[in-house]
């Protein structure tokens, strides 16, 4: 079979359920992020993109400390969604390139990315030998 830079060759790469494998973590870990990203906030855009909401207040809003508090638990949220966010981004980045039969393949050599890689990240954009270079977006 003849294979082009960052087109995959399955039938040397990876088979078929091999990919199923891989796609249906991908879809059940989507989920399970969309649950997690749903209890810190909401989506904004059918980009993928989120904005957290703050805590319920118990209604101690002239309190200085309680305002504290409540800033405090608020910018915890907003953390902790950005961080679900990247991940939620490279999962659906992971599914897209599944449908597009680009699933596995180095975005920087072009290689074929080692099924241990993907096993450990299955969302991973990069083989071992790139996996510590950035990727310009």
């Amino acid at each position: 079979m003849d294979c082009f830079l960052f087109t995959p060759c399955y039938d040397d790469a990876m088979t078929k359920e091999q990919v199923k494998h891989f796609k249906d973590w991908l879809e059940s870990e989507k989920t399970s992020l969309e649950e997690k990203l749903s209890a810190l906030g909401h989506r904004i855009n059918d980009a993928g993109d989120w904005v957290a909401t703050p805590p319920e207040q118990d209604g101690n809003e002239a309190d200085y400390l309680d305002q504290a508090t409540h800033v405090e638990a608020f910018e915890e949220r907003v953390a902790a969604l950005s961080q679900l966010e990247r991940r939620y981004s490279d999962i659906m980045r992971a599914l897209g390139k599944i449908e597009a039969n680009t699933y596995g393949i180095c975005e920087i050599s072009g290689e074929t990315i080692e099924l241990d890689r993907l096993e450990a990240n299955p969302s991973a954009r990069t083989s071992k030998a790139h996996m510590n270079e950035r990727i310009e977006e």
